[in-house]
């Protein structure tokens, strides 16, 4: 059933199940992001057969059609949600430029059904921890509204959840520069060093720099950068986290040098972007 939130008196159509059962899965009117734990599941998912071991996630949609077969000890919790809820908060600056709300598309094409996405997003060993820690202080706030920004935290943990799923579903660990690519998408949110990503990658800096270069066209720091200042752009956007709050979470220590860095890359204010991007993203 959806949230009434106590601070400003609206339903916001959210709910998490501490124990899920599969029963009313897939919901017809959400998407449904499944975590499992344990165990295992096996199903057939639209016609095909799907099998998720834990660590595992299943990304269901309102149109899906799910036939659970087996379960093996399986202990699992879900966050489902209406689309409506992607929608950013409106900022008294920005609410007059468009008709229609912009809307999170991070994390929209695990949903999607087009042969590439299947329902099923890889996980690592070293992204469960990350994943099982954002995953409960999501479900923690949905029940606890801890104060008025309650629900815009929730949209920050899942622009972080569905942003590592999806990074994580372009690599396969097959070579030194994904395994530091992957320290890289579950560690960003504090301080990383140069000599942690060697270590990572087993190798040394001018090589793991030479092989950076030539995969994502940039140095590993430079990479780094570039993600966390991705990360910053969508919780900027789509959320009225203030730029301390956006700093920290994304690795940077102070928020003047989040600031200093943002303006740098993208030519203008993080401040001037969160107006900018809300003005235009609805016709992306």
């Amino acid at each position: 059933m959806p949230q009434i939130d106590r601070f400003k008196n609206r339903v916001v159509n959210i709910d998490f199940f501490a124990v899920e059962d599969f029963r009313a899965l897939p919901d017809p009117d959400r998407l449904s992001l499944v975590f499992i734990t344990s165990g295992k599941l096996n199903g057939i998912l639209n016609e095909r057969p799907i099998s998720v071991a834990a660590p595992g996630i299943l990304c269901l949609s309102e149109a899906d059609e799910l036939k659970v077969m087996e379960k093996l000890d399986v202990a699992a919790q879900s966050f489902r949600f209406h689309r409506d809820f992607l929608h950013s908060v409106k900022l008294s600056e920005t609410q007059h430029y468009f008709p229609q709300t912009p809307s999170i598309q991070t994390g929209l094409a695990l949903f999607r059904r087009d042969g590439s996405h299947t329902g099923v997003p890889r996980i690592t060993e070293k992204a469960y921890p990350l994943l099982f820690e954002w995953f409960f202080i999501l479900g923690t706030e949905v029940h606890a509204q801890s104060d008025e920004r309650w629900a815009c935290r929730i949209k920050k943990y899942l622009i972080q959840i569905f942003g590592l799923l999806e990074d994580l579903s372009h690599g396969s660990e097959q070579s030194p520069v994904d395994a530091a690519l992957e320290y890289i998408h579950t560690h960003y949110s504090r301080k990383i060093s140069l000599e942690e990503l060697t270590k990572c990658a087993h190798l040394n800096r001018v090589t793991l720099n030479k092989l950076f270069q030539e995969r994502c066209g940039t140095t590993a720091i430079g990479y780094l950068l570039s993600h966390r200042l991705k990360v910053a752009a969508d919780l900027l956007t789509h959320t009225d986290m203030n730029l301390n709050d956006i700093a920290r979470a994304t690795g940077f220590e102070y928020d003047t040098y989040f600031i200093k860095q943002f303006t740098s890359k993208r030519g203008m204010t993080p401040t001037a972007y969160r107006v900018m991007s809300r003005k235009f993203s609805n016709v992306q």
